[in-house]
């Protein structure tokens, strides 16, 4: 019941940003007494929220931390389900590990794990992917959709959709996507997607969709090797985010789309894909476990597969691969 009355009195704050609002009256919104509204507001500035106190007037929220806990993501989120439920960590090895556990121990659909730092972030591929402290967002989401698991691909689509609107409307950049899960910014990637599945040979248990977002990272956060193909938000804009507004944001995104794909397929998020995707129209070369191809990027298949046509006008259906855009 605690948490739930923190909840409500962050919702209060988030529904009258700048006003002073009165202990009376949150206690009457909330049905509790102002010693218990006292008691929260107390245990909110021991989390790093600056409250001010006016006297007959009553509180307002000035600063919310810098931390993405729970209490700052809840704060103005505008979703139905998708991060209702929160697991947050300081410091893991990955959150897809952690959400792993949680869907198996039976998490509600829309539950997210977010980290400040991840020691053992991964990409496609079992690749490392680098998660320094306070300075991105590191998070796994977990979904139940009711689909045929040869159509699982297409939400690792769908997820950079959501990650390309969400970024866009919380600060106004608008990436471009890579196929199949990269997200790039003036030509540098900013944000990597992994979506991994809890099956049986024919159900779906749950899906676990892990992103990453350079948010706020500085240039010598990077290893030296990344340096020219990695970037952050923060460099190429030159500004801080607050990277709690980007979590809402994204969440939002991906509800609206996911409850679009649920309802009418995957035709509309495809048509949505492909005008972001920063690929199509290019020639690329596409490495995958049988060798390379290069060619143009035609486009996608319903199914989410990479058409690529090759010099002698073969089009290749590309299922996995590194792509490397040449021109």
């Amino acid at each position: 019941m605690g948490n739930d009355l923190r909840t409500k009195l962050l919702q209060a704050f988030a529904d009258r940003p700048n006003e002073y609002i009165s202990g009376q009256e949150l206690a009457e919104v909330l049905r509790c007494s102002r010693t218990a509204i006292w008691k929260h507001i107390e245990e909110l500035r021991k989390d790093g929220f600056v409250l001010e106190a006016v006297r007959k007037k009553g509180y307002r929220i000035v600063e919310v931390p810098h931390k993405i806990i729970p209490d700052e993501i809840r704060l103005g989120l505008e979703t139905k389900q998708l991060g209702r439920s929160i697991h947050y960590e300081e410091t893991v090895d990955s959150t897809q590990r952690i959400a792993q556990r949680l869907a198996y121990d039976g998490a509600a659909e829309g539950t997210i794990v977010i980290a400040e730092e991840q020691l053992g972030g991964r990409g496609r591929l079992e690749r490392s992917w680098h998660s320094p402290k306070y300075k991105g967002i590191w998070m796994s989401i977990i979904l139940r959709p009711r689909i045929p698991i040869m159509q699982t691909p297409q939400l690792t689509l769908l997820m950079a959709v959501a990650a390309v609107k969400g970024i866009e409307q919380a600060t106004g950049c608008e990436p471009g996507i890579k196929w199949p899960n990269d997200l790039l910014l003036n030509g540098k990637k900013i944000s990597g997607i992994l979506t991994e599945l809890q099956a049986d040979s024919d159900r779906i248990h749950s899906l676990i969709i892990g992103i990453g977002i350079n948010v706020n990272l500085e240039l010598e956060d990077y290893p030296e090797e990344l340096r020219n193909t990695a970037s952050s938000l923060f460099i190429e804009t030159g500004k801080e985010w607050d990277r709690a507004t980007i979590v809402q944001s994204i969440l939002l995104e991906l509800e609206k789309l996911y409850s679009l794909y649920l309802e009418n397929g995957f035709y509309p998020i495809k048509l949505l894909w492909e005008s972001y995707a920063v690929s199509i129209g290019k020639r690329v070369k596409a490495t995958t476990l049988n060798g390379s191809f290069t060619g143009i990027a035609k486009g996608i298949t319903d199914e989410g597969v990479l058409l690529l046509e090759d010099d002698n006008g073969k089009v290749h259906h590309i299922y996995s691969a590194d792509i490397l855009i040449e021109s």
